[in-house]
């Protein structure tokens, strides 16, 4: 059977935002960060020179694309081609952006483990959705990443099953690092990326893939009338009998488009995770099960992703306080200063919405 599954509820702490803490020292948020190996050092520093050497028009292009997520939920009317525009650019910029605060693989996961972080939450969540993937051969499988990003996930699902990883992404500059880490590592023959957009067809045959899967990469870009297009695509590269497994942005049943609270809170965090568009799961399932596909499981986080956003906090604000006083001595530009208020006031919204049960990151 094909089915769509999820990794995915536990009673909320505290909000992040009322609750800030000192910092005593850069060594103490590194550590607390999990940043110290020497892998997430040299990212966090790569995306620093990226940021300082982005071409002004790709910075702001950036800010652009926000304004222009902004403007989506004020209700202006805007066109899919646009949207998708309006994604890469802004990609351009959050990837490197928070490859520096430790989040390079763009998504935030649910706190599976309270005693983890959110680097080790995320290995467990993708080990969670690759053993719904079921897969009846790991060593001869073929799996496609749908919105790869930098082909960290990817690579992870390669070195647990032995097989291949095919990915796409719609930054070419995600798609590059992707590449250039598969060789890095010796799985150049394993690990496949090209750049791509989930509204055009799949550049693979059909009944390529032993399964697919995605992490908060693929529904958020979806007008409703659109999902069966790609629901199709994702049936048919796929092998017979194989799954599809995510981790996906999805608003829950009790998310109300008539009521102004919810609609409030909704354009001030969907701009942040730089999504488009908000499906609920019944949307999505249905174009599934039209394709073809039978659902096994759909279902909400097993915990929420806020906490971990808490944990970040503190590095973000001592960032934010380390670029006002470069931008004092005309260091660090003020786009910078600005990208990251933006982020966090969206992620207040988010931190509200998830715990009132409106949204949720990895249904």
């Amino acid at each position: 059977a094909r089915a769509s599954s999820s990794v995915a509820g536990g009673a909320p702490p505290q909000p992040w935002w009322p609750m800030l803490t000192p910092i005593h020292t850069i060594k103490q948020i590194l550590y607390e960060c999990n940043m110290l190996d020497t892998y997430r050092l040299r990212t966090a520093a790569t995306g620093l020179k990226r940021l300082a050497t982005l071409p002004p028009v790709d910075k702001q292009a950036g800010i652009d694309a926000y304004r222009f997520f902004q403007a989506m939920q004020a209700g202006e009317p805007t066109e899919t081609a646009d949207e998708t525009r309006a994604v890469a650019a802004y990609y351009k910029v959050l990837n490197n952006m928070l490859s520096v605060f430790d989040l390079e693989k763009l998504y935030i996961p649910p706190m599976l483990d309270e005693t983890k972080g959110l680097y080790d939450n995320q290995i467990l969540t993708e080990r969670a959705v690759l053993a719904e993937l079921a897969l009846e051969d790991p060593q001869r499988s073929h799996l496609l990443d749908m919105g790869c990003g930098r082909g960290r996930i990817a690579h992870h699902f390669a070195s647990l099953t032995g097989g291949e990883v095919s990915g796409y992404n719609i930054d070419p500059d995600q798609i590059e690092n992707a590449i250039a880490w598969a060789e890095r590592c010796g799985m150049g023959d394993r690990l496949h990326f090209t750049v791509g957009d989930h509204h055009d067809p799949l550049d693979y045959p059909s009944e390529t893939f032993d399964g697919c899967f995605s992490f908060q990469a693929v529904w958020p870009f979806f007008k409703k009338g659109e999902l069966d297009l790609h629901a199709r695509e994702m049936y048919r590269v796929l092998k017979p009998g194989a799954r599809y497994a995510c981790s996906e942005y999805l608003l829950t049943p009790f998310f109300d488009w008539d009521d102004e609270e919810h609609v409030a809170l909704h354009r001030l965090f969907l701009p942040t995770l730089a999504a488009t568009q908000s499906m609920y799961p019944a949307d999505v399932c249905a174009a599934l099960e039209r394709a073809g596909f039978r659902i096994l499981v759909s279902a909400p986080s097993k915990s929420e992703a806020w906490p971990l956003c808490e944990q970040k906090r503190d590095l973000i604000l001592w960032g934010r306080r380390l670029v006002r006083a470069l931008e004092k001595v005309r260091v660090a530009p003020p786009w910078i200063e600005e990208s990251l208020d933006l982020l966090q006031r969206g992620g207040q919204a988010w931190t509200e919405a998830e715990r009132a049960k409106l949204a949720d990151l990895n249904w």
